[in-house]
């Protein structure tokens, strides 16, 4: 095993320094990195193969295996963190993999400050969504098949961002697709749920296909799909070249983060369980696209078009989440259309190039804090509430559940970038650089920067409007009391909310610990964007085109009126139990802006009809005419057959028959030749 970087690709991973990585040896602690796949994933195949027969301490098991992977992934950190920046990307190759005509491709892993940033993200928030799940899933008859698919998913998830190819990581991003079908799915006795699960496995295989045109363009190129080889020789491809696969590359982004136009299937995935909400769609699989456009940042900046096809895809996105989630009454699915829109953020940091690389993941990580915090939230509501998910009926639940209340309030703060909690520091950092020109294109900064600033006031809006509806304002639901007015029971289940019981509630207080101050923590003195240097490059820092200083006021002012304006409509205005007719834009954004309408209007009624009609043209044509022509034959066959019918006088008559006609045909040439 050994430590392959070529000083070529090393140049690449590090403008700023020039310097490559040269060592023969892999620091100790490196060779531990394998167990990061292999304790999770193991977890899942004894899990699996065990049965029935770990029922009793499946759950737990799947606990310590996803523990261990934080631990070993604790010790890989700080050993990096030890390293000089110079030495922290490590090429660790362990096997040949394949090997077929001119490619050779080896099994490894890129350990780097990007990988194990994500690597630390994955385990801790993972390890903890596992505990929160052990109580939630207490009474489930399935639990140990439901943490095995946790530990697959985790596993999976960890082979996407430490595969030190494009092809292996293909195979991790395979298998989160395949984890995420099978944990959304889960409770799949429910029709609509198995529904679901196999929207978003479609819709994923559709992005799929763009990762893949990808490996074949680089494949066809570069002769390989290494990350070392390929971002060494993506100085000398051409920018149409570079275009195409970063356009794929993109494509396959859009369809794992749920990004504009392959968003549709992010809503309809809250058909599972809430920790699968909170691991899938809070802090793992859906930032696997702001992973690959960083991770491939060399292919972007050879390719200003797709890299400006990525701040707009990023910025649709965000203002289409925030839309959304304006008008959805189920909690999850506002956290649904709140993660896209964040994601959007994500991607349009990534899109800005090397100034928004480091802050893309900086709030990718605070996001992971905060949002899976909300989710788990969510969940400990509806615990409460006996499954219930529609805002409309909460209301005054602080009362009664302060834990999740408290918790659920600051990553709420934290979401909407208040100061000091943790989205002040990431969030405002990508609407900052969206307001720095590019290319002497100052158009750019002011159509994106005010993007961004608009989507930050949205966002205060529907958090707000979440947070309210939810623990403020007057009871809306039945304890058979009537609500805290007075005004006597309301209609519907009589329900008794109470707190969540300790395996619950500490994950959340945990995740609550980050959304305070983890932004502070890896902001002060820049030192995410400095740990993350070998990796995205030196960037200057550039003035906006705005003083930072009024952004931030700007910012802060859009979010105050956000603010105001959901505690206006609910909490000093009851809140309807039954949905307000609404406006124009109310009910489009309540149907996600009419999203799965066009999907199916320009996707999947063409595509029913196309099939219907290869169906009747291979019934009809082709499997008729072949029918046809062996109906013809059978009853050719049964009229020779009445000639067979045994009698020798009949036999006698067709000799003489035959006779006849030799004859008088024999005798009409002699005639004709005499002639």
């Amino acid at each position: 095993m050994s430590m392959l970087l070529s000083p070529s690709a090393a140049a690449v991973l590090l403008p700023a320094e020039g310097a490559a990585v040269a060592t023969d040896v892999v620091p100790g602690p490196f060779l531990a990195a394998p167990f990061l796949v292999l304790l999770p994933m193991l977890g899942a195949a004894i899990l699996l193969l065990a049965g029935r027969r770990s029922d009793r301490w499946g759950a737990w098991f799947g606990v310590l295996m996803s523990g261990g992977a934080f631990l070993v992934g604790l010790w890989v950190f700080l050993s990096m963190a030890g390293l000089p920046a110079d030495d922290r990307v490590v090429d660790y190759s362990m096997v040949d993999w394949i090997s077929a005509g001119s490619l050779d491709v080896a099994l490894g892993m890129r350990i780097d400050p990007l990988s194990m940033t994500f690597v630390l993200l994955v385990t801790f928030v993972g390890t903890l969504i596992h505990v929160y799940a052990v109580a939630y899933m207490e009474h489930d008859r399935d639990r140990r098949r439901f943490f095995a698919y946790l530990n697959l998913f985790v596993a999976a998830m960890l082979v996407l961002v430490l595969a030190d190819s494009y092809l292996l990581l293909f195979v991790g991003w395979e298998g989160v697709g395949l984890a995420s079908y099978l944990l959304i799915g889960f409770w799949n006795h429910n029709r609509a749920y198995a529904v679901a699960a196999k929207k978003a496995f479609v819709m994923n295989r559709i992005g799929d296909i763009g990762l893949i045109v990808a490996l074949m363009l680089m494949f066809a190129t570069f002769g390989a799909v290494d990350f070392s080889t390929v971002f060494a020789e993506v100085p000398g491809a051409s920018t149409a070249l570079l275009t195409a696969t970063g356009l794929a590359l993109l494509v396959a982004a859009c369809g794992k983060s749920a990004q504009f136009p392959l968003q549709a299937w992010l809503g309809d995935a809250m058909a599972g369980p809430t920790p699968v909400s909170a691991l899938i769609h809070a802090a793992t699989m859906v930032t696997a696209g702001v992973y690959l456009v960083v991770r491939s940042a060399p292919v972007f900046e050879g390719a200003p078009t797709a890299q400006l096809v990525v701040v707009i895809v990023g910025a649709v996105t965000l203002i289409f989440g925030a839309i959304v989630g304006c008008a959805k009454d189920d909690i999850k699915k506002a956290l649904a259309a709140s993660t896209m829109s964040q994601i959007g953020y994500m991607i349009l940091a990534a899109g800005l190039g090397p100034i928004g690389y480091a802050f893309a993941i900086f709030h990718l990580v605070t996001h992971g804090f905060f949002k899976a915090g909300m989710f788990l939230g969510a969940g400990s509501v509806m615990h409460g509430m006996d499954d219930q998910v529609d805002m409309r009926r909460f209301g005054g639940l602080t009362r009664f559940m302060k834990v999740t209340a408290i918790t659920f309030g600051l990553g709420w703060l934290a979401i909407l970038g208040i100061p000091p909690f943790s989205g002040f520091y990431s969030k405002d950092k990508i609407i900052e650089a969206a307001f720095v020109p590019v290319d002497g294109e100052p158009w750019r900064a002011w159509v994106f920067g005010g993007v961004a600033l608009i989507g930050a006031g949205i966002t205060a809006f529907y958090m707000s409007r979440l947070f309210f509806m939810t623990f403020l304002g007057r009871r809306r639901w039945n304890d058979g009391k009537g609500d805290v007015a007075g005004r006597g029971a309301q209609d519907g289940p009589v329900r008794h909310p109470h707190e969540s019981p300790a395996l619950m509630t500490w994950p959340m207080i945990l995740l609550a610990v980050g959304s305070v101050g983890l932004g502070f923590v890896l902001n002060a003195g820049g030192r995410f964007v400095t740990w993350l240097e070998p990796v995205t490059g030196h960037a200057e820092h550039e003035e906006p085109v705005l003083p930072v200083a009024l952004l931030i006021a700007l910012t802060l002012a859009l979010v105050a009126l956000g603010i105001f304006l959901a505690w206006r409509q609910y909490v000093v205005t009851l809140v309807p139990i039954r949905a307000p007719h609404g406006s124009v834009l109310t009910r489009a954004a309540r149907r996600d802006l009419y999203q799965d309408d066009v999907n199916e209007t320009l996707v999947m009624r063409p595509g029913q009809y196309l099939t219907r009609s290869l169906v009747y043209a291979d019934k009809e044509m082709v499997d008729g005419g072949w029918l046809g022509l062996a109906g013809g034959v059978g009853r050719v066959g049964e009229w020779l057959r009445g000639w067979q019918n045994g009698y020798v006088r009949t036999y006698g008559a067709t000799m003489l028959g035959g006779l006849v006609v030799i004859v008088a045909v024999v005798l009409a040439l002699t005639t004709g030749s005499a002639s």
